[in-house]
């Protein structure tokens, strides 16, 4: 048991690292030093793909700007609560569900990523209010 909670503690503090690795990024390294990563596939290809936007969706969220954060990226407020769901399939076991699950997310993300740069979707791409 103690090894479980050894097991669980370290994943909690390793998220918790990541998050504020992120956090520090977003909120120092891109305002103050102005080091951003590029999306490569729109410097190739001029199209937004289905994660353009996402740090500046991140930026909006660490402002409380939930409406603009939806704005610039609004496949992250589909496909979170979807992880969540496949996460808890997983740990029950129900690995057929979760398999059919995974599937639908990453057709979500190819049809976003496609729909987003057709002129009638357009509206999908990351924009300031």
């Amino acid at each position: 048991m103690k090894k479980y909670f050894a097991s669980v503690h370290k994943k909690i503090y390793i998220g918790l690292s990541l998050l504020g690795a992120a956090i520090l990024y977003l909120t120092v390294v891109i305002p103050k030093l102005g080091i951003h990563i590029s999306c490569p596939f729109r410097q190739v290809t001029g199209y937004d793909c289905p994660g353009c936007g996402m740090t500046r969706a991140s930026l909006a969220l660490l402002e409380g700007d939930v409406h603009q954060s939806f704005r610039y990226n609004m496949l992250v407020f589909f496909l979170l609560p979807l992880f969540l769901i496949y996460y808890i399939l997983e740990k029950k076991g129900k690995h057929k569900q979760s398999q059919m699950l995974m599937a639908t997310m990453l057709a979500m993300t190819v049809l976003f990523g496609v729909l987003r740069n057709v002129k009638p979707f357009n509206w999908m791409a990351p924009t300031d209010l």
